[in-house]
């Protein structure tokens, strides 16, 4: 089971993915999003925003989430790391529920494009 230091370790990376992102950084610009991130296993749930394709944790909260983020992810903690890793599809593993994905229309156009 992944701790929560690899679990935000595994953020961290998922960042610096995103923001290299080829050719999608002028997409990425002006996204501004709030985030959560629950760790299912862990019962701990990453906290921040999602900002010009990059994700800034503010907060490690225990439980779900406090408040209700604009984008709002679940999981557990080793399919986090495997995501990051890139041993997990994530179109695969959301259709079979293992990562839970909410947003609004909108910001789903925008993180498929990003993703």
């Amino acid at each position: 089971m992944a701790t929560k230091e690899e679990c935000r370790s595994a953020l961290d990376k998922l960042s610096d993915n995103l923001a290299r992102t080829d050719g999608e950084a002028g997409r990425a610009a002006g996204f501004d999003r709030s985030l959560s991130c629950h760790i299912t296993d862990l019962d701990v749930t990453f906290t921040g925003r999602l900002v010009d394709g990059r994700i800034e944790v503010a907060d490690t909260v225990a439980g779900p989430p406090p408040d209700r983020a604009q984008i709002r992810l679940a999981m557990t903690g080793d399919d986090l790391v495997a995501l990051v890793d890139g041993e997990l599809n994530f179109a695969r593993a959301w259709g079979a529920g293992r990562i839970r994905l909410e947003a609004g229309f909108r910001d789903l156009l925008r993180l498929k494009s990003l993703l």
